[in-house]
């Protein structure tokens, strides 16, 4: 007996999961060129996610946000991540960093595409922000 899994769908290109896996295509190909490595992408537990997670050349456990737009008329894509998608962020961390029993330091990041035409524009946002106590 075979079973067969059903296929994956990709998500319509032109919806907003279409744009956002778009725009986190785009963002590990950038991280990639720039020498990090990709050590999960769309990374869940419970009801955290974390669009991606690398190493830098330092070694240093990166958590990415990926945030994309097909236009700035209402911001730059970064300005929405609020505080609680940052403690979200920083939770779930917390509990990768616990689950996979790692002791290395930790650095939060933004990556903010603005796509137009199929051309885009990275800003790559490094300690976008920091935990607190």
């Amino acid at each position: 007996m075979t079973i067969i899994k059903p296929q994956k769908k990709e998500p319509d290109p032109f919806s907003k999961k279409g744009i956002g896996k778009h725009g986190e295509d785009i963002a590990v190909e950038y991280l990639k060129s720039k020498g990090y490595k990709i050590i999960e992408r769309n990374w869940r537990c419970h009801h955290y996610e974390v669009d991606i997670i690398a190493r830098n050349k330092e070694n240093l456990l990166i958590i990415v946000e990926v945030k994309t737009r097909t236009t700035p008329v209402f911001g730059e894509p970064y300005e929405a991540v609020g505080k609680k998608k940052e403690q979200n962020l920083i939770n779930a961390a917390e509990v990768y960093i616990y689950k996979n029993k790692l002791r290395t330091e930790t650095r939060f990041d933004i990556i903010s595409i603005i796509i137009i035409d199929g051309k885009y524009h990275i800003d790559h946002i490094k300690d976008a922000f920091f935990p607190t106590l």
